[in-house]
This record gives structure tokens, sequence and C-alpha cells, in this order.
């Protein structure tokens, strides 16, 4: 998986690129007005160790599209398991549906306490990488 940002400062072994994540209907013409059509600004931290990127530049970040899969089972995936499988649980021994809904929602504060507790592990697990963009005057042209 790719993405085209902008350095947005560099420090000793760091790169902080920002990126635009845009949704998949982006080219729809009918884009401007849909309530659907979204895009968010994020800053990925690129490990870099080569010294050989500069401020405002455009460049690729890229990631393991298994680490992209990955991301997302714990980000989407495991959240709502948990959330249902509270749900559930909870009805089915109070006979409550307030408190399995309650119960599916408190579950949700020890996973993300969790997650916030190894974010270092995870950060090391998804890395990214970088590189420069074409230089558009040597690409070649057929006409």
């Amino acid at each position: 998986m790719t993405h085209q940002g902008k350095i947005e400062r560099v420090e000793k072994h760091k790169v902080f690129v920002r990126i635009e994540q845009k949704t998949a209907c982006q080219d729809c013409h009918a884009g401007s007005v849909c309530l659907a059509s979204d895009k968010k600004e994020k800053i990925i931290e690129v490990n870099d160790f080569s010294n050989d990127f500069a401020m405002q530049e455009e460049v690729l970040v890229m990631v393991r599209s298994s680490s992209g899969l990955m991301a997302t089972f714990i980000a989407y995936a495991l959240p709502i398991l948990l959330v249902i499988t509270a749900i559930v649980v909870g009805i089915h021994t109070t006979q409550s549906e307030v408190i399995g809904g309650l119960m599916g929602l408190l579950v949700l504060l020890p996973y993300y306490y969790i997650l916030f507790l190894f974010r270092d592990k995870l950060k090391k697990k998804f890395v990214f990488s970088l590189s420069k963009l074409p230089d558009p005057s040597t690409t070649n042209t057929i006409n």
C-alpha cells in the first residue's frame, strides 16, 4: 500500500509525512455534494537513517499489505467482535438489554488501554518506508 505525501518535518532519524486519506469515491462527479466523500489528513512517522529527504518534499509512503491487514484487524474487526461478544454475554447473563449494551461499550475501555500500553511494540510491527517520487522530466512518453 502506498500513499503520496509531503514531508512536514525532519528530525534526527525520523521523517514526519503528511498524507491525505481519501475515500474510494473521491473521483466521483458528485463528490462535492455527497456526504459519503471524506478525506482526512494524517501525519505518519517514518524511521529514516539515510538523511536523504528534505522538508516539503513530495514522497511515497509505503507499508506492506500484510501490515495493513493486521492494522485493520486490530482497529476494526477485533473491537467489533469484543463488543458483540460482550453484548451477547451481558444480555444472556443479566436478561437486560441495557446492561448488555453497557457491557458492550465498557469492554472497549480496557481494549484501547491495552493498545495504548503496547503502542511502542505496535510501532515496531508496522514499519513504513519512504521513496522519492519519480522525476517527471525523466519519464518517457510514447506518442
